[in-house]
């Protein structure tokens, strides 16, 4: 089946932190010159598409919309409004995630909330877990959004979401529920979105343990590029393996992969 449609991720594949990844402008702005049907689909909950597109735009990765992206905040809303329309939650995460769960109509409440919402966050303190752990020891079930434990930055490293959730399992001895990459309801929302076939789309991304064995499981072709968390070396740590290995973006053929 040829491919037709691109899904890729953001942290480590289009930027690391603050910076792009070289070649990653011009890569995004063939696919929009080429028609390509394309998605970002972050892990990262701190931030709204328009957050996403204004950040690109600031790094010139421009002539996006806030169509072009999915973030774990919004996949995490959608399914707790699936599960319980207008629910409450506790949450421990960035702007991103409290707007997406106000959105589909759910309220922020400390007082026995239906549950615990962890994301990403640079504000986390120990209240936080204090509350977290003492809500969900009483009932609060716990849900995460993502389970990457660092993210790639313009300096090397930083905790991330997986890092938080680890903490408060280890306090509470409850295993959180998470929404996004390598669940499959991410991709599920991505290709509906996009209005293809999953064996028809490449999905790129520089984590093995999220992004490849997510588009994998999808049934979609995978390709890794090693500009973000994932290297040459610990390939050999996982059972499966990418479609496609690329030092980055800029290095990827996209007619050439298309037409193969």
């Amino acid at each position: 089946m040829p491919l037709r449609s691109i899904i890729s991720d953001m942290d480590g594949v289009i930027y690391r932190g603050k910076q792009p990844v070289p070649g990653a402008r011009e890569f995004v702005h063939s696919l929009i010159e080429s028609k390509t049907p394309f998605l970002f689909l972050t892990n990262n909950s701190e931030q709204t598409p328009l957050d996403l597109k204004r950040k690109l735009d600031a790094m010139g990765i421009d002539r996006l919309t806030e169509d072009n992206f999915i973030t774990s905040a919004m996949a995490t809303a959608a399914f707790l409004h699936s599960q319980k329309p207008g629910g409450t939650a506790y949450v421990v995460g960035g702007g991103g995630l409290i707007n997406e769960l106000y959105k589909c109509g759910f309220s922020l409440s400390e007082s026995n909330p239906d549950y615990v919402v962890v994301g990403k966050t640079k504000s986390l303190n120990f209240d936080m877990l204090k509350k977290s752990i003492s809500l969900i020891m009483n009932g609060a079930k716990f849900i995460g959004t993502n389970p990457d434990v660092i993210d790639p930055s313009e300096n090397g490293f930083e905790p991330a979401c997986g890092s938080i959730l680890a903490s408060i399992e280890i306090a509470t001895g409850k295993k959180p529920y998470i929404i996004g990459k390598p669940n499959s309801l991410m991709m599920t929302i991505a290709v509906k979105q996009l209005d293809v076939l999953a064996g028809e789309t490449l999905m790129i991304g520089d984590r093995m343990d999220t992004d490849i064995v997510c588009g994998l499981e999808a049934g979609m072709k995978t390709c890794l590029v090693l500009s973000g968390v994932s290297t040459v070396e610990t390939l050999n740590d996982f059972p499966y393996k990418p479609d496609y290995v690329f030092n980055s973006v800029a290095d990827i053929d996209w007619d050439a992969l298309r037409s193969a």
